[in-house]
């Protein structure tokens, strides 16, 4: 295991200790919330520890059910108690970006469900200001050529998302992504209100004001970071 990966396992395993017996547990997407996933089944099997997981993607219901997680739809709960999920990048303002994993509209579903929300990053994922990662962009098939010559228009520099086989990816809505290529990002809010007034983009990965806890791996250990 690489140094990035034992990070990941670090946070996802200091994350699964904040779950308690009788929750509402939101599961995010994404390499970090692997090794999270992985620490709340050792605990469903040695401890007995009895939640109830709602998730953010296909993926992340195979694995948790795999473990012996018990799963249910968000519609089936009227609160999350605590939702877990990995972050692209994400600043100094608590500001993050989402979606690497193409999970960004389930997660931001999730997240505005749950009574509270933290990320768990490797060092790498913290910046100074966010955008250099790239803002993914869920958009439906119909038209999703006119919303992308949009992008090109406005100067967004958008690139298709494509998946192994050189397809267009389709998320779990079987929509498509479109990544826009901005640097990092001055007007969040004008650009995060922009993108989901465009007639045809479903959600966008900017997470604005959207977590309370940003627990972060890096090389002397965990640094927990509480949002004002």
């Amino acid at each position: 295991m690489n140094q990035q990966d034992s990070l990941k396992q670090l946070v996802g395993q200091t994350a699964a200790k904040l779950v308690k017996n009788g929750m509402i547990v939101g599961l995010g997407t994404g390499s970090t919330v692997r090794f999270l996933v992985d620490a709340l089944g050792k605990r469903v099997q040695e401890e007995g520890l009895a939640i109830t997981g709602v998730t953010t993607s296909n993926r992340t219901t195979a694995q948790a059910t795999s473990l012996g997680i018990k799963i249910v739809d968000l519609d089936d709960v009227d609160h999350v108690d605590l939702t877990i999920d990995g972050a692209d990048e994400v600043d100094r303002d608590f500001y993050g970006i989402k979606g690497g994993g193409g999970a960004l509209l389930w997660e931001k579903i999730v997240n505005d469900a749950s009574t509270n929300n933290v990320w768990i990053v490797d060092q790498s994922k913290v910046v100074d200001r966010i955008g250099a990662f790239g803002v993914p962009v869920e958009v439906i098939p119909f038209g999703a050529s006119k919303v992308f010559a949009k992008f090109e228009h406005q100067g967004y520099q958008p690139q298709w998302r494509t998946d192994e086989a050189g397809q267009l990816y389709r998320t779990d809505e079987n929509n498509y992504i479109i990544d826009l290529k901005l640097g990092p990002l001055t007007d969040l809010l004008a650009l995060a209100e922009d993108l989901i007034n465009t007639v045809g983009v479903v959600e966008h990965g900017l997470f604005l004001n959207r977590v309370n806890q940003v627990i972060v791996g890096n090389e002397t250990g965990i640094t927990t970071l509480t949002a004002p």
